[in-house]
């Protein structure tokens, strides 16, 4: 305070022709005590007159600046805040005293109690930090810091793992509570809201129970403080990062240090016993008078020994972190000062843009001035105050480091500056700090470790959001950061990959010719049809065998042509489906298979009305020749294609994309104008085949050499069995497996009809030519006819 109004009073340039003194009154620490003083000050008299002044006019009095402790300056500013009488703190850190309501006339250049919180806060996001504990002391200091730390840790996404608190004096049940949270939690970052005096037995405690590797924050209000000069506490201590109030290097202080001398303060009633104090000698006169005690040797004070020869742990002129707020403050009230003898009338901040005269001002006059400061020390600290008369913060970062030969020091790593940017408040060295002997790198500090991409962080129930289950993503979901609360949908057209952490195209899926299955189910088609086209022309060629003819050779040219198109129509539905396949496909197929079994239907017609028609005065003979079976093949067929056609005009079906039915596959398939015309179309295919089948079996054993209803019974049992077993399969399928369903069933249901058909009377053409005679026909019907006689 000295140095700094010396320094004002030599500035011609700062209250130009105005002298700044001051008057010094020790608080002692007590409330009581800076009460009695505030009092004393403002009547003027040691004697208190509360609300009544003594004093003459000059010299006037302006601001007070203090006190240092929080409970001191709520008690002064409740009485200097009646007249809005100006007060600025250097040290008192309560977030209480920024209500402007309860102390209005209140500012100071300690530091915003907001910047605090903030600056902690950063300082654990940028080491990556989540899971952190909080203890405070039961005071105003304890309570009201460690809630705004937690508001503040809330809204950037840190959890508090434990917040303990502190019994002042310290109980053992506080102790204890708060050692079995750091065994319980087991996180390795603890913030500690509480002064100097009161974390001696906490930390003391710690150690005891040889608790190691816990990184403690410290809050301003013990970083430094003499906790450090304990060593049986350094190894707990050992890595401790905090802030402290930033140091700035004032030009000139140190040399205004080292040039106190006693005969320069005469009347300072503490120098003689400071110099006594620090250097190893005694004033003459208290010599003389207890000769006795000292004896002949007493070395004699001379009040020129040199403060520069002292060492920093007796006077240390690098580490007044409160003198910079001092000095602050004192500058604030200088500038207040020449602000207002600067005003200009008219551009004044009173009624009708009036000033004040610097002779004649009531104390809120200055205070008005007083809280819109602002400049810049010779430091280079900017100084001003906000709305709640608050000085931004600026801390330095400190770290406690001991080294391997046992000596101990607070290190400078970084700063915290409330003016900056956001995201540039906080800079650190992490090169320069020390994490203990414990750790060799920045230690972690999270309730569960990072999720991985590909996977969502799903909360634990009854624990803080910190604290969770890391959970693969879904399909058709990626995630493609550490740390993700929500998986990303992949687009409809993309799915997952397997690490879920990108989309991909989705497969395009149909049932094609380069697959494994389109190439089975092609061959197997292309080589039915070779057959069906072989037996076709084997038929051809013996046209003029009884065989041949006795079975109605132009009903079995007609149903292998048939079946040959049964078998290259399956080919319709292999291969990417089109508008012109898909409005065809079951049309054709449909038609084409009741035009094959309108031919067995009409075959075996054929052989009935043969057998009868040999019976004497039979009916039938009317009904013998190609109208019966030419007429029943155009019904069946033609039924079928009126179905068919219908199908087609009302409900045409169409190519889709379905990228729903199966994961990260988009199958391109035929839509189905309408599934109830599929299934009428079936049914009457499956009613022809059923009563085919049922006229064939009662007819299976009539005595004739040219019966080939026993084979047409087989063969029919056949067709019903496998599309009966169709219907389940093709409902329970998707995508092409469901296509690849029908065309196994075209194809196993043809290849029946001509190996249960033509492949008995192809083994007789071509292997056993003499039964393809009609002698041997002729007698096998008279075996068969007297067979049936008796």
């Amino acid at each position: 305070m000295l140095f700094a109004i010396e320094e004002i009073n030599s500035n011609p340039l700062l209250m130009p022709n105005v002298t700044l003194g001051y008057e010094v009154y020790d608080s002692c620490y007590s409330d009581a005590a800076a009460v009695d003083s505030v009092i004393s000050y403002l009547s003027g008299k040691q004697s208190r007159v509360p609300n009544y002044g003594c004093r003459s006019t000059h010299p006037k009095l302006s601001v007070v600046v203090g006190d240092s402790p929080s409970s001191g300056s709520v008690a002064v500013a409740r009485i200097l805040g009646l007249t809005l009488f100006p007060q600025i703190s250097y040290a008192s850190a309560l977030p209480t005293l920024a209500d402007k309501t309860q102390f209005p006339s209140f500012v100071r250049t300690v530091g915003t109690v907001d910047s605090q919180p903030i600056a902690v806060v950063q300082m654990i996001k940028h080491f990556n930090w989540s899971w952190v504990g909080i203890v405070s002391s039961n005071n105003d200091y304890g309570d009201q810091g460690s809630q705004k730390l937690k508001l503040e840790m809330a809204k950037n996404g840190l959890c508090v793992a434990f917040a303990k608190t502190l019994s002042v004096p310290p109980s053992k049940d506080s102790l204890d509570g708060i050692i079995n949270a750091m065994h319980k939690t087991k996180t390795n970052v603890i913030v500690l809201y509480a002064y100097a005096t009161e974390l001696i037995a906490l930390l003391q405690e710690v150690t005891d129970n040889q608790i190691v590797g816990k990184i403690w924050i410290a809050v301003g209000s013990w970083l430094p403080s003499a906790v450090f000069t304990q060593k049986t506490l350094w190894s707990t201590l050992n890595g401790t990062i905090g802030l402290a109030k930033y140091s700035s290097n004032i030009p000139g202080f140190r040399d205004f240090l080292y040039s106190i001398y006693p005969s320069k303060y005469p009347n300072d009633i503490f120098m003689k016993e400071f110099w006594e104090h620090v250097f190893p000698c005694k004033w003459p006169k208290s010599v003389v008078g207890n000769a006795s005690l000292y004896g002949i040797n007493a070395t004699f004070c001379t009040g020129k020994e040199e403060l520069i020869r002292l060492g920093s742990s007796v006077y240390d002129t690098s580490n007044f972190r409160l003198a910079v707020s001092v000095y602050n403050s004192v500058y604030a009230v200088a500038h207040a000062i020449h602000n207002m003898m600067s005003c200009q009338p008219g551009k004044g901040p009173f009624f009708n843009g009036s000033c004040t005269d610097i002779e004649n001002y009531q104390p809120w006059q200055l205070f008005r001035y007083v809280k819109r400061v602002k400049f810049l020390n010779s430091g280079g600290e900017i100084v001003a105050f906000d709305e709640k008369g608050e000085l931004k913060g600026l801390y330095d970062v400190l770290n406690w480091q001991v080294s391997e030969d046992l000596r101990g020091e607070l290190v400078k790593v970084g700063t915290f500056d409330d003016w900056g940017p956001n995201g540039e408040k906080l800079v650190l060295s992490d090169k320069v700090i020390s994490w203990g002997a414990k750790y060799t790198q920045v230690p972690t500090s999270v309730c569960c470790e990072s999720c991985p991409p590909g996977f969502r962080k799903a909360p634990r129930e009854g624990e803080p959001f910190c604290c969770y289950d890391c959970i693969p993503c879904s399909d058709g979901e990626i995630s493609n950061q550490t740390d993700t609360t929500d998986c990303m949908r992949c687009p409809e057209e993309q799915w997952s990959n397997e690490n879920r952490v990108r989309c991909i195209p989705k497969v395009i899926e149909f049932l094609s010719y380069e697959e494994p299955l389109g190439i089975a189910l092609s061959s197997i088609s292309g080589v039915c049809s070779l057959v069906t086209l072989s037996v076709l022309c084997i038929f051809i060629r013996f046209r003029d065998t009884p065989l041949v003819k006795a079975n109605n050779r132009h009903l079995s040219y007609l149903l292998l042509v048939a079946l040959l198109f049964c078998f290259l129509c399956s080919f319709l539905f292999i291969g990417r489906p089109s508008t012109i396949t898909c409005l065809v496909r079951q049309a054709i197929f449909g038609t084409i298979f009741s035009l094959c079994v309108s031919c067995i239907f009409a075959k075996t017609i054929t052989v009935v009305i043969a057998f009868n028609a040999t019976k004497p005065n039979s009916s039938l003979r009317k009904w013998v020749g190609s109208s019966i079976p030419n007429s029943m093949i155009l019904t069946g067929s033609g039924i079928q294609s009126v179905i068919c056609i219908s199908w087609v005009i009302m409900y045409p079906s169409f190519p889709e994309v379905n990228m729903k039915d199966s994961k990260g596959v988009i199958t391109v398939e035929c839509k189905e104008g309408s599934i109830i015309f599929f299934y009428i179309m079936l049914g009457f295919l499956g009613s022809l085949a059923i009563l085919t089948l049922i006229i064939a079996f009662l007819a299976r054993n009539l005595p004739d050499g040219f019966n080939e209803t026993k084979f047409i019974t087989f063969s029919m049992l056949v067709f019903t069995s496998v599309w009966i077993s169709f219907i389940p399969a093709y409902v329970s399928t998707k995508g092409k497996y469901m296509v690849a369903v029908e065309i196994f069933a075209i194809l196993s249901s043809s290849l029946g009809l001509i190996c249960c058909i033509f492949a008995p009377k192809c083994h007789i053409i071509i292997l056993r030519p003499h039964m393809n005679t009609r002698d041997y026909l002729i007698s096998k019907n008279q075996s068969l006819k007297r067979n049936e006689i008796h």
